[in-house]
């Protein structure tokens, strides 16, 4: 595998099994209005559905917090972890149709690395994704996409994702 290859010349890693690999992706929808509206919770449960091509699962309040109006056990949004052939599949889909989909894009942050060399990307509408119809949109919604890798540092990350087809603004 080409990458591999280009990877171990830049690093110097000689063992070909301790090159770093994406282990899964999250995508996560935050849903602050599905605590009083439950047609919300189906809507985004439909599209996110969709756009992962599995089940969401259901991410409910760990505590109640009076000034946000939130119980313990209330529904506060939808997460779909993607692992396997759904993953690479669905990171081909972002890097060539919906990243260059997004209005005025120029690439994205290369600052948005974790502390434990994770890298986390937002996106302000899910209907950047070629599989959402427009017509059965009820409210554009938010989507926070995840990747986590095996890498040992932030440089190691932006390379990886680099290398997979990740655009990265130029600097």
């Amino acid at each position: 595998m080409n990458l591999k290859q280009d990877y171990r010349e830049e690093f110097g890693v000689t063992n070909k099994m301790a090159v770093p690999k994406v282990t899964k992706i999250v995508l996560n929808i935050g849903l602050k209005e599905a605590v009083h509206d439950k047609g919300v919770l189906e809507k985004a449960m439909e599209q996110l559905t969709i756009i992962a091509g599995q089940k969401p699962k259901v991410t409910r309040a760990k505590i109640s917090i009076a000034n946000f109006k939130v119980r313990e056990g209330d529904v506060v949004g939808l997460a779909a972890t993607l692992r396997g052939k759904r993953m690479n599949d669905f990171m081909t889909k972002l890097f060539t149709i919906v990243l260059p989909r997004v209005r005025d894009f120029q690439g994205v942050s290369a600052t948005a690395f974790d502390g434990r060399n994770n890298y986390s990307l937002g996106l302000s509408e899910q209907i950047v994704f070629p599989e959402i119809d427009f017509a059965k949109i009820d409210r554009v919604r938010g989507l926070e996409i995840t990747f986590v890798t095996t890498a040992k540092n932030a440089q190691e990350t932006r390379k990886l994702l680099e290398l997979l087809g990740m655009p990265f603004i130029k600097s």
